[in-house]
């Protein structure tokens, strides 16, 4: 009996001592329920977390793409909240000022957030850390965005992060890739303490028509994300390693930006991957040829908190001394699709519209950018974290520099995409070129990737009048080619 009234004691002061923690979980590239680590366990602390999310523009950096996809998805995330009885309470301005305030008009206790992995956030992240735990305050911190974390992985041989990805991702292989998910809160009856709304962020692009195509074509929030795995695992996740490259067909996942914003686990992902896998053993070869790009993924997040100078200076040093061009004309004719190079401009059409572009696509302009019109890399990254609803800054910074031949795991400097080949191989009937530049769309199949070899009379059959409404080849590819692989070669020497 005096056992049993010790145990109630005990339980009634545990009871006790968590209504008298103050909770407060930071959203951050996490905008989720289901499988939010950080979130799952402060509710497990408390049944009122504050939940809060701070929108610092002087550390996110986003481009227009990303801050359109942003509002979607806030408000997506506060009306599933709303749905369990909780409110997202939305700040603006200094991430520091703002949860010193939050923690001292709250009389906050604890504090939680998912790790980031961005050097200078890391650094943010550290410093706040250490100063709330210097005042008492407890912190706690989980990983909700990628399967490993950088810290996590070395070579074994050197004991040094990988800079090469098959040596990389054979490593997380062997680690194993199988994750449990965590369930989503049911306790959420937050109370509102900030009395901004998502709208207050001024967030959407200041000429609406830019974001016509965003809305026809996306649907940010974690509904959308999951309905978007479902549909690729049931459609797509078949035939993926040959379908992936065409750009015509549904052959991709689209899950990047769901997976940018955190609106759907990456183990989660896998989770599911792995499970058709098993139910389906002839999904082998597609299977793991998708795992492989979640595993670049990690990769590329691997090198950037490896190496905080990443983003701007060349992993291989020697391009530093490269002779890049600053031609404003190019670069301003590859960023509008007006290139002549019916591939190249298809894909710079579709990223204006749509905030996306097909990962084949990617590889073809980017090689155009920095092979043909020898303009550095960092110009194509920045117009692409400008213009992407799934700019990433580790990925986008990883595949820049690949291509360009500078980076980790790099292309080699002489292979240089020809953009009529790559159109004929990975676009025969050109399909893709139709969608995207209305003006070509009655050009035959043997000329809509060359179209300025036409004769005149096929010409003006499909209405296409050279240098007026499609502009001939602002380079010659041959003549810039050679150029290119003198000018690489020379830095091996």
């Amino acid at each position: 009996m005096c056992i049993n009234f010790m145990l109630y004691i005990k339980k009634v002061n545990n009871l006790l001592a968590k209504a008298s923690m103050s909770v407060l979980f930071w959203f951050r590239s996490d905008l989720r329920l289901f499988d939010n680590t950080s979130l799952f366990h402060a509710c497990e602390q408390n049944q009122n977390v504050k939940l809060i999310y701070v929108y610092d523009e002087e550390n996110l950096r986003l481009g227009g793409a990303s801050k359109w996809w942003l509002h979607q998805s806030l408000q997506s995330l506060s009306q599933d909240i709303a749905n369990l009885g909780g409110v997202l309470n939305i700040y603006q301005g200094d991430t520091r000022g703002i949860l010193e305030r939050v923690i001292s008009e709250q009389n906050i206790t604890r504090i939680f957030w998912n790790r980031r992995y961005e050097p200078d956030l890391v650094l943010l992240d550290t410093d706040l850390k250490k100063s709330f735990q210097d005042r008492g305050i407890h912190v706690e911190t989980h990983n909700a965005s990628l399967l490993f974390e950088p810290f996590e992985i070395t070579s074994k041989s050197t004991k040094k992060p990988f800079q090469v990805f098959t040596p990389f991702w054979k490593h997380c292989l062997e680690r194993g890739l199988e994750r449990s998910t965590l369930k989503i809160p049911q306790n959420l009856s937050s109370e509102r303490i900030s009395p901004l709304h998502v709208r207050d962020l001024n967030l959407l692009p200041k000429h609406p028509y830019w974001a016509d195509g965003l809305d026809e074509m996306w649907v940010p929030g974690e509904k959308a994300a999951h309905a978007r795995l479902d549909e690729f695992l049931e459609r797509a996740l078949l035939q993926y390693k040959g379908k992936r490259d065409l750009p015509s067909v549904q052959g991709t996942s689209k899950l990047s930006p769901h997976l940018h914003f955190g609106e759907i686990s990456v183990g989660y992902i896998v989770q599911r991957v792995q499970k058709c896998l098993f139910e389906n053993p002839s999904l082998d070869q597609d299977a793991h040829h998708f795992l492989s790009e979640i595993g670049w993924r990690e990769f590329s997040h691997h090198l950037l908190y490896h190496i905080p100078d990443f983003e701007t200076v060349p992993l291989r040093k020697e391009f530093l001394a490269f002779p890049w061009e600053d031609n404003q004309t190019y670069l301003k004719a590859w960023q509008q699709g007006q290139t002549g190079f019916p591939i190249v401009d298809a894909g710079m059409r579709e990223l204006w519209k749509t905030g996306w572009m097909h990962n084949r696509v990617r590889m073809i302009v980017a090689s155009f950018l920095v092979k043909d019109l020898l303009i550095h890399w960092r110009e194509g990254a920045d117009w692409f974290m400008d213009t992407l609803v799934d700019a990433d800054r580790a990925n986008n910074t990883a595949s820049w520099q690949w291509v360009s031949g500078c980076g980790a795991d790099a292309a080699p400097y002489f292979r240089i995409f020809n953009p009529i080949l790559q159109g004929e191989k990975f676009d025969p009937r050109g399909a893709y070129v139709r969608a995207h530049i209305p003006e070509l769309a009655r050009m035959p199949d043997q000329y809509i990737h060359k179209p300025w070899l036409a004769s005149k009379f096929v010409l003006e059959e499909a209405g296409v009048k050279l240098g007026k409404n499609y502009p001939y080849p602002i380079v010659d590819h041959d003549v810039q080619r050679k150029k290119a692989l003198s000018l690489f070669k020379g830095l091996k020497n």
